[in-house]
């Protein structure tokens, strides 16, 4: 009898790690922390690491009382990514999970993904999300689909892993950090993660909400060929026609990504 993996419960309760970067998130962030405390898995800590803002997200994160969410932060502004891997240096948990802090997760996250990785015993799953409006949270895009086995191969060809919607197990990798010299500092981290296991495994189930902010960098694809072609070049230390061939096959895949954005 095949087991429905989607409602299976782990028997093993080991800390999830949040990790949060934020940055004049006043707007959406109550929403975000909802999500958190929505959670049918309670065993995580939250590590946001605020990048000095400038609104009052700070003051509405400090009115939750709740002792798992541990707010750091930053005496200088430096990028998402730095912010990042402060919440991951004070990180105790087994399992890292990301939420940027305009995202959403459905009550049941934590619960399918941490029970699908100790069922199925891998080190990296990630889920469908969907893709939603800022302001109204409805969809503007079809469901992002976790229909593949991810590997280091396929990932320098198209980014399919969102921080929304992944988490790895660091009992069976180690942390990894992000590089705070690459714009592109997500799709570096997570090729360099690949670059030391098999494979990341798709829950099929859309467990996330991604808001699709105007200001996005990730939305700007004509403006971040040059980061990508570095994402290639510096930090995977490939060839010039080697960078320019992957460059190219991310750009036509982000086209078709976001295909109704562009038309």
């Amino acid at each position: 009898m095949k087991r429905n993996f989607y409602n299976f419960t782990p028997q093993m309760k080991d800390l999830v790690s949040i990790i949060t970067p934020c940055y004049n998130s006043a707007e959406f962030i109550e929403e975000t922390i909802q999500s958190v405390l929505n959670q049918t898995c309670e065993n995580w800590e939250w590590l946001i690491t605020d990048d000095l803002s400038k609104d009052n997200t700070v003051e509405i994160i400090r009115k939750y009382n709740d002792p798992r969410i541990k707010l750091e932060v930053l005496e200088q502004n430096g990028g998402a990514g730095n912010a990042r891997n402060k919440s991951l240096e004070r990180a105790q948990g087994r399992y890292i999970a990301f939420l940027d802090s305009d995202d959403f997760w459905y009550p049941e996250y934590l619960e399918t993904m941490t029970g699908y990785m100790q069922e199925n015993n891998v080190e990296l799953v990630y889920s469908n999300y969907s893709r939603c409006d800022e302001h109204t949270m409805q969809p503007v895009l079809k469901d992002f689909l976790a229909d593949k086995i991810v590997t280091f191969s396929n990932l320098l060809k198209t980014c399919r892993l969102a921080p929304v919607s992944t988490m790895y197990d660091t009992r069976r990798v180690g942390k990894f950090f992000f590089p705070i010299k690459s714009k592109r500092e997500d799709h570096v981290m997570w090729l360099n993660l690949l670059k030391e296991i098999p494979a990341g495994h798709p829950v099929k189930k859309t467990l996330a909400k991604y808001r699709m902010r105007e200001n996005s960098v990730s939305r700007k694809k004509k403006n971040i060929i040059v980061d990508q072609y570095l994402v290639y070049k510096d930090f995977m230390g490939f060839s010039t026609l080697k960078s320019l061939y992957y460059t190219t096959n991310w750009a036509i895949n982000g086209f078709l990504k976001y295909s109704k954005i562009f038309n």
